[in-house]
């Protein structure tokens, strides 16, 4: 009984991706989305400093 045969077998490693060369249309839209995303996050951070739209206070039910 050796040490390495119980557990979990790792996984072979998959062969890293070649990177492929991208024309002029693909790294527009990459850079389209990525400009879409910093806007996003430009929206988000200046909404959360604000509170809630309509707070009315603590709401109570009818029932007494």
């Amino acid at each position: 009984m050796s040490g390495r045969e119980g557990g979990k077998k790792k996984p072979l490693k998959a062969p890293k991706k070649q990177a492929k060369e991208m024309d002029d249309d693909e790294m527009a839209y990459k850079q389209k989305q990525k400009d879409e995303q910093k806007a996003l996050e430009q929206l988000k951070a200046k909404a959360s400093g604000k509170g809630p739209l309509a707070s009315g206070g603590i709401k109570k039910s009818g029932k007494k």
